[in-house]
């Protein structure tokens, strides 16, 4: 496990936009509840919470990955409109202690799905 600090900042904000995530116009997940994760010079992530989220469209699969940071991430798949997005998410469902807020959590690739960031 590493801590985050100057060499790999992690900051966790709460997004105070509304957050709307689609796949082939199907809403996925919507909600004012997002926190945004910077992670040292990678893209920001907006991490939203589960109950948000249409759980019913995803189907967990076996992918496991593990950050350093984070901890071991597990993934979900979207499968909706007649359509499979494979891994299209990713959750840490029990992060190391730094990033607790996150516990839980989805985050989506946004290769593979639209993310929208709403005022209000």
């Amino acid at each position: 496990m590493k801590l985050p600090g100057p060499d790999h900042p992690i900051t966790i904000t709460a997004n105070p936009k509304r957050v709307r995530v689609l796949a082939d116009g199907i809403v996925i997940a919507d909600t004012s509840k997002a926190l945004t994760l910077k992670e040292a010079s990678y893209p920001a992530v907006q991490y939203l919470p589960r109950e948000d989220a249409h759980m019913e469209l995803l189907q967990r699969t076996d992918r496991v990955t593990h950050c350093p940071y984070k901890g071991d991430a597990n993934y979900f798949s979207i499968v909706a409109g007649g359509k499979t997005l494979d891994n299209a998410i990713w959750t840490y469902e029990t992060p190391y202690p730094a990033m607790a807020e996150i516990s839980g959590y989805l985050a989506f690739y946004p290769d593979k799905v639209r993310i929208e960031e709403v005022a209000g």
